[in-house]
């Protein structure tokens, strides 16, 4: 399958909102350094940054479309899907620093970012390689669209 623009913002939206948010509400009490804070406020602040991950991956997407056009494919192998966490992962870290992520305190520890931040990651890309295309069967010959 070659994914449409279309088919990978609705599959981003899909996979980020569901599997991350269903991921983000197993994880959030036993991630690192959080052992004074509310159990609650974790949970905001981890339903925070799943938010902050579909807005910029949103932003992303039209990148990688942009990126795409120039390979004959207008696609990318999925290793290299996977690998594309390292630069969404720092701009996200980037912006947390800078106070820019709205509700999301700068004083994040930099452990619980990246443990959080790491396996919804691997939990999506491993939900793409394998059960979205069981659960969703057409998904792949509609260039990624779910609507």
């Amino acid at each position: 399958m070659t994914p449409t623009l279309a088919g990978r913002i609705q599959t981003r939206i899909f996979v980020t909102l569901i599997i991350g948010g269903l991921w983000t509400a197993l994880i959030s009490f036993v991630l690192p350094n959080t052992d004074g804070a509310a159990i609650g406020d974790v949970y905001k602040i981890t339903f925070r940054v799943v938010a902050a991950m579909l807005v910029l991956g949103l932003l992303w997407e039209l990148l990688y479309h942009g990126l795409m056009q120039y390979r004959w494919e207008k696609d990318w192998p999925s290793f290299f899907g996977f690998w594309t966490a390292i630069n969404e992962g720092l701009l996200l870290w980037i912006l947390i620093k800078a106070d820019a992520v709205p509700d999301v305190p700068k004083e994040l520890p930099g452990s619980t970012f990246l443990v959080h931040f790491v396996t919804v990651w691997i939990v999506a890309w491993l939900w793409l390689q394998g059960p979205m295309k069981i659960v969703t069967p057409r998904w792949r010959y509609r260039g990624g669209r779910l609507v």
